[in-house]
């Protein structure tokens, strides 16, 4: 969601710098520079940087307090700063959904905080078929399991019908892995194209924007 579908300003980044420094965890200015935190994107947000750097240095049920304590950073800031789509995103939706298509959304966040964003960015209900988070998984991205948890709930039967979409390597391996027919990288998130070429893929495009122009 978070850099395919919903516009990033940095908010991640600013999450994880300010809890970590809240609990007495050095940062550096490397550690919170929206490149480091974003190499982490795409994962489940359990075994994202901030649980990374928090298992140094505290116990279990400290880390457990310090993710605890970004998540409701982040949902502030989520909430008084609001949140951008991604622009033509909608439109991608309906141009798809016309001619057939369902839609499912899977994310690394959590429920709640996956709520807080669709919340946000005014979904109507019913506007995607399926929204699948990290903790709906056992396991996150590379593996495939949010694709096929995604595929399920959209009553998706063949990898071979199903285009994967995202803006990470992490989600181009995820696709590769599920065996989709489609592995489409986007240039409008967390990773540069020169990065994503290194990634099986079937396309890279500028956005979302751009995607139902694939099967004209």
């Amino acid at each position: 969601m978070a850099g395919t579908t919903i516009l990033d300003t940095g908010q991640v980044p600013e999450a994880f710098r300010t809890v970590l420094g809240d609990h007495g965890i050095p940062v550096t200015t490397e550690d919170c520079a929206p490149s480091a935190v974003l190499r982490s994107a795409g994962l489940p947000e359990s075994s994202s940087s901030v649980n990374s750097r928090a298992e140094k240095q505290r116990s279990p049920g400290a880390q457990k307090k310090i993710f605890e304590a970004f998540r409701k950073h982040l949902s502030r800031k989520y909430r008084e700063e609001g949140v951008q789509l991604i622009p033509g995103t909608l439109e991608t939706f309906s141009r798809l959904q016309a001619n057939g298509a369902k839609i499912a959304l899977n994310t690394g966040f959590d429920r709640l905080l996956t709520d807080l964003l669709l919340d946000a960015v005014a979904f109507a209900p019913g506007r995607v078929s399926a929204v699948v988070c990290g903790d709906d998984v056992s396991e996150g991205r590379p593996a495939p399991y949010l694709i096929f948890r995604a595929m399920e709930a959209a009553g998706a039967q063949s990898v071979h019908r199903v285009a994967s979409v995202g803006d990470t390597t992490l989600d181009l391996q995820a696709g590769y892995h599920a065996g989709v027919r489609w592995n489409i990288g986007v240039l409008s998130g967390a990773h540069t194209k020169e990065q994503m070429e290194k990634v099986p893929h079937t396309h890279l495009i500028p956005s979302v924007a751009v995607l139902p122009d694939l099967w004209k």
